[in-house]
């Protein structure tokens, strides 16, 4: 039985998934300072343990997730406009990006997956994937990008990855994703795809297996532990 499952993912995966922040590179911190600093200028601060809790979470929720640290209360029009505030801030310091704040291993497996023939789209929250990618110049490798600019539902709804797999022309069982938060990963399994946590067992153990880095990773290897999970 083991043999047939083993052999049935192998010639079964056709594509990969990405997620951006905390994934391909790490944007986390530079969505802290801008959040941290809209709370600030509001009479209030929150930790980056609660910053955890924005993972893979659309920048309306993450507003309101925030607010509701502060005990603040904001019109609709007024979360608007803190939220665009934010994104500009935000936006400044993504132009200080470079090839360098790709996290290891990265560039390598999407390189290999490249080379392999493998199918390769990003499924983020972000509303500025395509400048980050820009950034680190690796906007080349993927075949679509769908992030918040496109999706109508947040993460834990796997839309992000579902239209990921229908740009691909590939079947959720097709497609494995990589994720480094609980509600990416939550999508990934409701959806029907094969996930990959990255960080820790204690909050992604949903996954079918959770990687610490990408870095020495390989897809065949990858594919096989997914198999016998």
């Amino acid at each position: 039985m083991l043999k047939e499952v083993k052999s049935k993912n192998l010639l079964g995966i056709k594509a990969c998934l990405f997620d951006l922040d905390g994934v391909i590179v790490d944007t986390a911190k530079y969505h802290y300072k801008a959040w941290k600093k809209m709370a600030n200028a509001l009479g209030f601060d929150f930790s980056e343990k609660e910053n955890e809790q924005l993972k893979g979470v659309s920048r309306m929720d993450s507003i309101n997730l925030i607010l509701g640290w502060g005990g603040i209360t904001l019109s609709d029009s007024d979360k608007a406009k803190w939220a665009s505030q934010k994104n500009d801030w935000y936006l400044e310091y993504l132009q200080q990006m470079d090839k360098k704040e790709i996290l290891p291993g990265a560039l390598e497996l999407v390189q290999e997956l490249k080379a392999k023939g493998y199918r390769i789209a990003l499924g983020s929250s972000s509303k500025n994937a395509v400048l980050a990618l820009s950034k680190v110049e690796m906007l080349s490798y993927f075949e679509a990008i769908i992030d918040g600019t496109k999706t109508t539902r947040s993460k834990p709804d796997p839309q992000v990855f579902q239209m990921g797999a229908a740009a691909l022309n590939c079947q959720p069982a097709e497609c494995i994703v990589f994720e480094d938060a609980e509600s990416g990963v939550a999508a990934a399994i409701a959806g029907g795809f094969y996930a990959v946590g990255m960080g820790s067992p204690d909050n992604l153990g949903k996954a079918h297996i959770v990687l610490s880095s990408l870095k020495g990773v390989s897809i065949n290897d990858l594919i096989a532990k997914i198999a016998i999970s």
